[in-house]
């Protein structure tokens, strides 16, 4: 993986209601909010579900594992602090609880595949912890 630690890059948007996901993946656990009333794990954050509307949701660590759903090699990154680091992957990936994120993902274009299996790894970009995904050791059995 690529040190991306000295990066000079923004970090995320920090609000009252995103601060547990990203107070969480400081600390290298992924989270996202579940309802209690559905049972349904959703993201991005919000106050209500958005399945059934209720109130009454929770931060819920999640397994990390899910499959890449898309993914785009960014040559010319949006802000400067990015140029060193190019070319990057960053895709979808749907989490196996559910929800679609989207992430920087470790991996060269040529080793990733639209299904692939992907694994959470917290990573230092910028001198921050962020949920990032790398491609699964995971190899499914084949009938």
């Amino acid at each position: 993986m690529k040190d991306l630690s000295d990066l000079e890059v923004p970090g995320p948007t920090k609000t009252s209601l995103t601060a547990p996901f990203w107070d969480n993946a400081a600390k290298g656990r992924l989270v996202i909010q579940k309802c209690d009333d559905c049972s349904r794990h959703f993201f991005y954050p919000r106050p209500l579900c958005p399945s059934c509307w209720s109130p009454e949701v929770r931060w819920s660590e999640v397994s990390g594992l899910g499959r890449l759903q898309s993914f785009s090699e960014i040559w010319k990154p949006g802000h400067p602090g990015w140029i060193s680091a190019t070319p990057f992957l960053v895709g979808l990936v749907k989490l196996e609880e559910g929800p679609t994120l989207l992430s920087h993902i470790f991996a060269d274009s040529n080793q990733v595949s639209v299904g692939d299996h992907l694994v959470f790894v917290p990573h230092n970009i910028g001198g921050q912890i962020l949920p990032c995904f790398k491609k699964s050791e995971f190899k499914e059995e084949t009938p």
